[in-house]
């Protein structure tokens, strides 16, 4: 795996915590780090909820990301409790579609042996808002 998805990986790990916040919430067991074409990095956890308010660690470090100012991701990986990375979902990779203009070329890492794939890939009959 190239040093930068190594790095993004060690990020996303570091901020798994999995734990019960209340009755009704649990976080943690996802977590998320992206990288921005400025070469800063966010990262997200998970937050899961018993009803529908909960937020996935994409959308998480995302918001991050624009509370801060940027919207153009370069790369992006999300690793589950156990260490397996797994694809962000669909409304994740719906709600990245809509960063602008260049999120078609947003890259995610597949596997740990390195496999990446970019956004416009898994969804490749998306319509375009730009």
């Amino acid at each position: 795996m190239e040093q930068i998805w190594e790095k993004l990986y060690k990020e996303a790990v570091n901020a798994l915590n999995p734990h019960e916040v209340s009755k009704t919430m649990w976080v943690g067991s996802v977590a998320s780090a992206i990288l921005t074409k400025k070469g800063n990095i966010y990262v997200g956890i998970c937050i899961d909820t018993n009803g529908s308010l909960g937020m996935c660690a994409e959308r998480n470090a995302l918001s991050t990301m624009l509370t801060n100012g940027e919207n153009e991701v370069d790369k992006i990986v999300s690793v589950y409790k156990d260490g397996k990375v797994i694809p962000s979902c669909g409304a994740c990779r719906e709600f990245m579609m809509h960063l602008g203009n260049n999120s078609d070329n947003i890259e995610m890492l597949l596997d740990k042996e390195g496999k990446t794939i970019k956004l416009i890939d898994l969804l490749p009959e998306y319509p375009k808002y730009k």
